[in-house]
C-alpha cells in the first residue's frame, strides 16, 4: 500500500482505536494477528505503521557488511515501523540509542522487537517508542547480526511480512494484512461503538446482566 493512501486514508482511524479493538475484529474475521508478550519500555506510546522488517541471527563465521539495523533504517519511509525478528531471545540486544537515533531523524514511529533492547533511558529521551520483551546491557557484537532485512519474519506466533500494518499501545501488538485493513477496520469500529454504549449505559446506572442481555456481549465476536 501506497505510503500516502494509508497516512490519508487509514492512519487516523487506526489510531483512534485499541490494539484489543483491532484484535477483536481479526478474531473475528479469522486472522491471526494478536502478539502476545511485547510492550513498551516505558510510558504510554501508541504507534501505528506499515512494517520495516529485519531478521536476526547468531554471529559466526559468516560476517554482515552492515551493524544490524542500518540497512532497514535507511530504506524506512517517514511514519513506518522498524519489525525485528529476534526468536523471543531476552539475553541478546538488537536495539539501542544510536539506531534510535538514526530512525528518529528519518521520521520512524517507533521499533516492535520480538527479543531484547539496550539504552532504554536515551530512547525515552529521544522521545522514541521501545516495544520489546526485555532489557540487557550488553552489545550485540560478536553475539547476533542481521540475516537479512524487509524480509518474511515472525513476531511469536504471527507472520510479519515487509508492509504489513501493525499497531502498538499498552496492551500489545497487532498485525494486520493491508488488504484486509478495510474489512479490519470495520470490524474493529463497530466492536468500538457497541463497547462504548455499553458503557454508557453501565455508567448510567442500569444492571450489567441488563446491558449484557441488551448487546449479546458473549457473541459478540459471531459472524
Amino acid at each position: 500500500m501506497e505510503r500516502e493512501i494509508f497516512d490519508k486514508k487509514y492512519r487516523k482511524r487506526l489510531e483512534k482505536l485499541s490494539t484489543t479493538n483491532l484484535s477483536d475484529a481479526l478474531d473475528k474475521i479469522g486472522i491471526r494477528g494478536a502478539v502476545i508478550g511485547i510492550r513498551p519500555l516505558f510510558g504510554l506510546p501508541k504507534v501505528v505503521g506499515s512494517a520495516v522488517t529485519i531478521k536476526i541471527t547468531a554471529a559466526g563465521m559468516a560476517k554482515s557488511k552492515h551493524h544490524l539495523g542500518i540497512e532497514a533504517i535507511a530504506s524506512a519511509h517517514q511514519g513506518d515501523l522498524i519489525v525485528i525478528d529476534n526468536r523471543g531471545d531476552t539475553q541478546n540486544n538488537c536495539w539501542g540509542e544510536i539506531l534510535t537515533c538514526a530512525a528518529k531523524m528519518k521520521g520512524v514511529s517507533g521499533v516492535i522487537i520480538d527479543g531484547a533492547a539496550r539504552d532504554v533511558d536515551m530512547c525515552d529521551e529521544m522521545g522514541f517508542p521501545v516495544f520489546s520483551r526485555g532489557v540487557v546491557p550488553i552489545t550485540a557484537r560478536g553475539r547476533i547480526m542481521q540475516e537479512d532485512f524487509n524480509c518474511l519474519i515472525r513476531l511469536g506466533d504471527v507472520q510479519v511480512r515487509p508492509d504489513d500494518i501493525l499497531v502498538g499501545d499498552i496492551n500489545g501488538i497487532v498485525v494486520i494484512p493491508p488488504e484486509r485493513l478495510d474489512d479490519v477496520l470495520f470490524e474493529a469500529e463497530k466492536i468500538m461503538e457497541k463497547e462504548e454504549l455499553m458503557k454508557k449505559d453501565i455508567l448510567s446506572g442500569f444492571d450489567i446482566l441488563e446491558v449484557d442481555k441488551k448487546y449479546n456481549y458473549e457473541q459478540m465476536l459471531k459472524k
